[in-house]
């Protein structure tokens, strides 16, 4: 299937690691430019290297910042429409989870969590929100939890975070139209450096990581017996992000494996 994404410039932040480093490669592999960011300077550019010779440099754009820094954002926006002229789509995928109950979350917790999620969204969408307009098709895609829905005890202000920048989202998707579409995923557990963390923690020094997973999707009571791969939702991201989901705003795709407890 032809998503439309041939010299469309698709930006993605937390673009070197895990789902957005998957989703940079799928968007390059359909002929997309992609411009990214992440804080890891090292990281980032032994990433944009690779694919700077795996697609051609021409197509690939990587700078080091954190998306909590405004200015950093704008200029990042500045050279992405002087290097590509304009943005297709914004994909937000910065930010981790915060593991700590209700009880153990101090106010300085809470602060910088909020920030951190509500602001990983608001500084990229707005620094590239007229070249999405500009565009004709301009979509936005955030990558979300399924915690917005669904949250767990052991990760209240995560949970809660979420639910709020699903909130966003939905309100976003109503005043943005029909200019910039506006969608998201919910993500449940996917293979990522956090669990490789946890599993080479893991109590059995002698259980494989292939047991040591299978027993985490049994013991989360995933149906499909397993995590996800940082490809699966990347393959939704390039689609909600392509012109192939033109009619499709505020909509939420839950990549979960079927986890949800909710109808």
């Amino acid at each position: 299937m032809d998503l439309g994404l041939t010299d469309r410039c698709v930006v993605v932040t937390g673009g070197s690691s895990g789902i957005g480093l998957a989703a940079v490669r799928i968007l390059l592999k359909d002929g997309a430019r992609v411009a990214f960011c992440a804080r890891g300077a090292e990281r980032l550019e032994a990433v944009a290297a690779e694919l700077g010779d795996a697609y051609g440099p021409d197509r690939v754009l990587a700078r080091a910042f954190s998306v909590l820094d405004p200015e950093a954002v704008a200029g990042f926006a500045e050279e992405v429409g002087q290097r590509f002229g304009g943005c297709d789509a914004l994909v937000t995928n910065a930010g981790q989870g915060r593991v700590s109950t209700y009880a153990d979350t101090s106010d300085a917790d809470w602060r910088e969590e909020l920030e951190l999620k509500f602001f990983s969204q608001l500084h990229p969408i707005r620094a590239f929100e007229a070249m999405l307009r500009a565009s004709g098709q301009g979509a936005i895609v955030a990558v979300n939890s399924l915690l917005a829905l669904q949250p767990e005890p052991h990760m209240v202000c995560t949970s809660a975070a979420r639910a709020g920048v699903q909130n966003l989202l939905k309100s976003l998707a109503t005043e943005l139209a029909p200019d910039i579409r506006v969608n998201s995923i919910l993500l449940g557990l996917v293979d990522s450096a956090q669990w490789q963390r946890r599993y080479e923690a893991r109590e059995d020094k002698a259980q494989s990581r292939e047991d040591w997973f299978a027993a985490l999707a049994r013991a989360k009571k995933i149906p499909l017996g397993r995590l996800g791969q940082p490809e699966e939702p990347a393959r939704a991201i390039a689609f909600l992000a392509s012109p192939a989901s033109s009619y499709i705003t505020g909509a939420k795709l839950e990549i979960s494996g079927g986890v949800s407890r909710f109808a």
